[in-house]
């Protein structure tokens, strides 16, 4: 039985959750995920655990922060003018924007404060931060 490698294409059902068990993410009903196994599409921490295993292997991975989407970065966090949102925006904590970056690029952030003159916003991604637990099984797999 050959065993899965770098550069060799995966299909995986997933399952992931936060370390207190709630499911952020899941494969479930859907067709698997398919990436090319070290070419850097998905997070580090699950990259790095299928080398070796073989179609129909299951495994759970705890991945931490820094092998998942990284660190709290800081400096992700800004304050905006509020008159730089647009009126018919309704502004809630949580909620989800789009923004642009100076190179014209769309970057989600978060609304975490609102003030009379400004907003906070974070450009972390929502999963900076936190532990990960994934539930994964190979589907199948091609040799690269």
């Amino acid at each position: 039985m050959t065993d899965i490698k770098d550069g060799d294409t995966v299909r995986i059902h997933y399952t992931g959750t936060l370390t207190d068990g709630s499911v952020f993410d899941s494969s479930e009903g859907r067709d698997p995920l398919e990436f090319v196994v070290g070419s850097g599409h998905i997070i580090k921490g699950l990259d790095v655990v299928l080398p070796g295993m073989h179609a129909g292997d299951k495994k759970t991975v705890n991945i931490d922060c820094v092998d998942a989407y990284g660190p709290i970065n800081p400096a992700m966090h800004q304050a905006v003018p509020r008159d730089a949102i647009p009126d018919d925006i309704p502004l809630e904590v949580g909620m989800q924007l789009q923004m642009q970056t100076p190179q014209g690029q769309p970057m989600p952030v978060t609304v975490t404060e609102i003030k009379d003159d400004e907003i906070m916003l974070d450009a972390n991604h929502p999963l900076a931060g936190r532990d990960l637990v994934f539930e994964i099984q190979v589907v199948s797999f091609d040799a690269g």
